[in-house]
């Protein structure tokens, strides 16, 4: 069992779940897992942890707490946005389409393409990664300018047959949503309806302090509001008199807190039948409305809770927010492991070297990695210069020497300048695809000790691609980025121009022989000439050879260069181990590249 998906959230999210942060709390009720219709993947887990509370027949979580009158009813939805796989293909791809009507947002589909989703099957989760129109083959995508629908969507799993998929445990209707961990920080959260789920997170804390003690207070967590709030309706039904509902909505644009008269047809008739004489509307303000990583600050999320409190007649006393219940689930854990021994070995490594940043210009993280994972032979003779190349030289100096060449640094962003705001316009390095970029979250190469050879000279610094809320086209272009703080803060952080940015990165097996992460190119090469170095005795070889690991490959081959100044009046030949481009996808033409995945 691969508890991948524990291990890599909690790295992230750990404050949340063993220290009083707010922010990381507020983050880990974002982070749960509550696709419409799927609601149970939560409140199983929180009904566990929580006092009083059960789930009643429509699949609502609730809780009653006082006595007597008047009877009010504070409710949320707790579902969120989601794909469901709607056709599994011959050839193993999965097709997605929404649960219900889908986010408002003009890139929610979009920001869904070139990513990791998650499958949530019956076994549990899986992940897979979804297609994206290769960078390399720009030219035969000039004309692409269309937004990505969720009929563009193509996700691999690992498989190459529809019979495959199955064995893994998906099925039709299993829900799919981005794979991505609590994500706190600069005083705000942000993730898939953040608003609404600290709407939630409201609630469940002040039903906890005790909040409403002044008549009696049904408190919900209410299911499928994405179909008419079918929950709410039904939860009101069963309860038949109700003289008042707060209601916690999405997030919006400006922040709402008004007496409605109409929610939707179905709810407004079930009101009328329980006597529902007052509707209350809270819903927090938000940037990015709709959006796969719609922000809220800390302080629009106390503010909330501080208007239920007040509404539902509790005390004034600072309430603490209730953190949510880490998923049990294993990633992935029950895929059949064939050859498990020694794959296993390899994923390890790449996770160590795809799990980390490293633009051009700042691969130190990368060599740190590259030097501790040498065998003891190979990292005596290890020599840096001062681009920070690294390299290996054995056997005979007597021979021209073959060299063996991979590189460390991988695509990316860095920081060009900041606006008062605190917006931190970018700079693409290398052949990014700005459209995968936008509106994800970000991580800001933050340098503590320049030339400090160790993985842990380097923090990262938690932030958002932003993205546009009006678009014209699929690429923006201009990628900016927001980590919750204006220029002055960001500046007394030591965030200063030059500064890599990348995305949140994990590494995952996908089906038996199938891996994906971010920066591959080339961490795979990177990989591969440390798990050659292990197989090789210096003392056997009968000519020269070089393992080399250059910097500053993406935008100009720069670390090759000096490596070829070095070198190349001494060498025979040069091989670049690094990726080859396939169009082994459905998004691109067979006629060009095409080399099947796993066929060698």
């Amino acid at each position: 069992m691969f508890l991948k998906l524990i291990t890599s959230l909690s790295l992230l999210t750990s404050a949340a779940y063993g220290q009083s942060s707010d922010s990381d709390a507020l983050a880990s009720w974002v982070a749960l897992d509550a696709p419409t219709g799927h609601e149970h993947l939560a409140t199983g887990p929180l009904v566990s942890s929580l006092d009083g509370w059960s789930v009643d027949k429509s699949g609502n979580m609730i809780k009653t707490t006082g006595k007597g009158s008047p009877h009010r009813v504070v409710a949320c939805a707790l579902d969120a946005n989601a794909f469901a796989v709607s056709q599994i293909t011959d050839d193993g791809y999965l097709r997605l389409h929404h649960i219900g009507r889908g986010s408002p947002h003009p890139l929610w589909s979009q920001a869904h393409e070139g990513q990791q989703l998650r499958i949530l099957t019956r076994k549990g989760p899986l992940v897979g990664v979804s297609a994206a129109s290769n960078g390399h083959f720009a030219n035969l995508h000039n004309h692409e300018t269309a937004l990505v629908r969720a009929d563009d969507l193509w996700l691999d799993v690992g498989a190459s047959s529809a019979k495959e998929v199955t064995e893994m445990g998906i099925a039709l209707l299993d829900p799919v949503v981005r794979h991505i961990p609590a994500w706190a920080y600069g005083g705000e959260v942000a993730g898939p309806g953040a608003g609404a789920r600290a709407g939630c997170a409201a609630v469940t804390a002040a039903a906890e302090a005790g909040s409403g003690d002044h008549g009696r207070t049904t408190w919900l967590l209410s299911t499928q509001s994405a179909f008419s709030w079918i929950g709410l309706s039904s939860a009101i039904a069963d309860l038949k008199q109700v003289d008042e509902l707060v209601l916690l909505g999405k997030g919006a644009n400006e922040r709402r807190d008004e007496v409605i008269t109409t929610i939707n047809k179905r709810v407004d008739r079930v009101m009328k039948f329980a006597g529902v004489s007052n509707i209350h509307l809270l819903a927090p303000k938000v940037s990015g409305a709709g959006a796969l990583m719609e922000r809220i600050k800390l302080a629009e999320a106390e503010n909330l809770l501080a208007r239920v409190v007040a509404l539902t007649g509790g005390a004034e006393n600072e309430i603490e927010w209730i953190k949510a219940p880490q998923t049990e689930d294993a990633l992935n854990g029950e895929v059949d492991r064939v050859e498990g021994g020694r794959l296993a070995e390899i994923e390890s490594l790449l996770d160590r070297m795809a799990e980390i940043s490293a633009v051009p210009g700042h691969e130190g993280p990368v060599r740190a990695i590259v030097k501790q994972a040498m065998p003891a032979w190979a990292a005596k003779r290890a020599e840096t210069d001062a681009m920070g190349n690294i390299w290996v030289d054995m056997g005979p100096r007597d021979s021209k020497a073959t060299v063996f060449i991979a590189h460390m640094d991988e695509v990316g962003y860095e920081v060009e300048s900041i606006d008062e705001t605190g917006i931190v316009k970018l700079t693409r390095l290398g052949g990014a695809v700005s459209s995968a970029w936008e509106g994800q979250p970000a991580l800001l190469q933050h340098d503590v000790a320049k030339g400090i050879e160790s993985a842990a000279s380097v923090e990262s610094l938690k932030g958002v691609f932003l993205s546009r809320s009006a678009p014209l086209g699929k690429r923006p272009e201009t990628v900016t980025a927001w980590f919750g703080m204006d220029r002055d803060a960001l500046i007394a952080a030591g965030v200063k121009a030059g500064m890599g940015v990348t995305g949140y990165k994990e590494g995952h097996r996908m089906g038996r022989h199938r891996y994906s992460a971010r920066s591959l190119d080339d961490r795979v090469g990177t990989t591969a000439l440390l798990m050659a170095l292990e197989r090789i005795d210096p003392d056997t070889l009968d000519h020269r050879v070089i393992f080399a690991w250059s910097v500053r490959e993406e935008g100009g081959l720069f670390g090759a260069t000096e490596l070829a100044k070095r070198f190349g009046a001494v060498s025979k030949r040069a091989y670049s181990v690094d990726t080859f481009v396939s169009s082994d996808t459905p998004l691109e033409s067979p006629h060009f590249a095409y080399a099947p995945l796993g066929s060698g």
